[in-house]
């Protein structure tokens, strides 16, 4: 039994974006264990997305349709149903508003350990998996070091690079049935975001200020250089408590992980709980004009002066 099994998650006939990072960690992880890589989606189009997972090293893709946009219910009837059918040493989920809410249910169901927000995958074989993770607002790592099996661990956002490349993996509708009568509560849709308003996870390009900009009235150059740029504006903790952006907009332990293609950090320390939000993004600029900003020891790129005769003149050339 080395087998992995993880959950990837879907939305509005979408995957998420942690569905193809959470492939990458099975797919890693079937590897270190010798054992098959197998991924699930369930929901309304699973049928529709389970290619999309289609990548190299997933052995199988199991699609399970279910009409509810997300079920607790019928993600932990199926998931259950699937490990007894698969006998897997580990099974993932992501550190998700969803994942967190069927997890800890499937570990009961099947008695197995349970691991959460899980940062890094370590040694694992037949007789148990050692994890990263994160404690005292990201201040500390810890190993864990779980015995046994089966294990299920959540795995957070924006930690793995996501698995790229088609694959030969076989897509099957899994032989899954449903006890409606124990269903409990449902879902019945999702709000979307107000207009005018984004969801920063989403964001390709973001610029991120922060305790620097010093006064609310100069978030203008801010919201300026992000229109040149055509990015989403995001924010370190200190912005948001102050009032001067909402809660949407705050990357952080405390707030959003996000993955861009590029982040820009302005005016922003760089402080443990800021950086466990960002340091997934593909390139960071960091504008300090302190050369001693933990920010730059993460940064691609760092400009040590003014964020107030930086910013307009970067304002200025892209413009």
């Amino acid at each position: 039994m080395s087998d992995v099994l993880a959950v990837a998650e879907a939305r509005d006939g979408e995957l998420r974006p942690v569905s193809h990072e959470i492939a990458s960690a099975t797919v890693e992880l079937a590897d270190t264990l010798g054992g098959a890589a197998h991924l699930a989606v369930i929901g309304p189009d699973a049928t529709d997305l389970g290619g999309e997972l289609n990548g190299p090293g997933v052995d199988t893709i199991h699609t399970v349709e279910h009409e509810a946009p997300f079920s607790h219910d019928a993600h932990r009837q199926a998931v259950v149903q699937l490990a007894e059918q698969l006998d897997p040493h580990v099974i993932l989920a992501p550190q998700s508003v969803n994942g967190m809410d069927y997890a800890p249910a499937i570990a009961t169901d099947i008695d197995a350990a349970l691991v959460t927000d899980v940062i890094d995958l370590g040694d694992a074989d037949a007789n148990g998996l050692t994890v990263t993770r994160e404690m005292y607002g990201s201040k500390v790592e810890t190993t864990v070091a779980i015995t046994g099996s089966p294990i299920v661990v959540t795995i957070r956002g924006g930690e793995w690079p996501p698995l790229e490349g088609t694959g030969e993996a076989n897509v099957n509708s899994a032989n899954v049935s449903f006890d409606s009568s124990t269903f409990g509560a449902r879902v019945i849709g999702f709000e979307e975001l107000t207009a005018g308003d984004v969801d920063i996870a989403e964001a390709d390009v973001l610029v991120s200020v922060g305790r620097g900009i010093e006064d609310e009235d100069n978030l203008e150059i801010i919201h300026e250089l992000a229109d040149a740029l055509g990015a989403t504006v995001s924010a370190s903790r200190p912005i948001v408590d102050s009032g001067w952006l909402p809660k949407n907009r705050q990357v952080g332990q405390s707030g959003k992980t996000v993955t861009p293609d590029l982040y820009i950090a302005i005016g922003i320390s760089g402080a443990v709980q800021h950086v466990a939000g960002m340091k997934g993004a593909k390139t960071i600029i960091a504008i300090n004009n302190d050369p001693n900003a933990p920010i730059f020891d993460l940064a691609d790129y760092g400009v040590v002066d003014d964020l107030f005769d930086v910013v307009p003149a970067l304002t200025e050339a892209l413009s």
